[in-house]
């Protein structure tokens, strides 16, 4: 009796790691369609990409599923586009990105990762972003400074 338990037990396992690989490899399967949607619409032209983003963002109001955040991510933070906000796309992805480290006992699954990277590499570009505008500032107020020392020196010399 304790053998057909112990099968049965054995039997449950296996099913179970069966489930979890099936389901991994469903993951990583988006996780590739969703590379090669980033190469594809990234060689777009304006109009094109203007179109995906409509369809990418009815699709996330109708499923706010992984595939659909990491899908209008990639839209949003595409570089040179009218439409760049990679602001939002990190908003998108932080959810993901943050479930993939929340349990340290438990590995990612492949569109967690991929959201995690997404977002670091999102997160890193906003951080250079307001570094560059910091820097910016602060040029334009030494430029100010030495305005008004070139007015001084003007004004005394007259």
């Amino acid at each position: 009796m304790r053998i057909i338990a112990a099968l049965c037990c054995v039997t449950a396992l296996a099913g179970c790691a069966v489930f979890t690989s099936a389901r991994e490899n469903y993951d990583a399967r988006q996780v590739i369609e969703l590379i090669a949607y980033a190469q594809k619409i990234a060689s777009l032209p304006a109009e094109e990409q203007r179109r995906e983003l409509n369809a990418s963002n009815q699709m996330l109001s109708k499923d706010r599923g992984p595939y659909g955040r990491i899908r209008l991510a990639l839209l949003l933070a595409l570089p040179g586009t009218a439409f760049n906000d990679d602001a939002k796309a990190a908003g998108l992805l932080e959810p993901l990105a943050g479930a993939a480290t929340a349990d340290p006992a438990s590995a990612p699954n492949p569109m967690q990762q991929l959201a995690g990277l997404l977002y670091a590499q999102i997160s890193e570009r906003l951080r250079e972003q307001r570094r560059t505008a910091q820097l910016r500032e602060q040029l334009d107020a030494l430029k100010a400074i030495e305005r008004q020392i070139i007015e001084r020196e003007q004004t005394r010399q007259k």
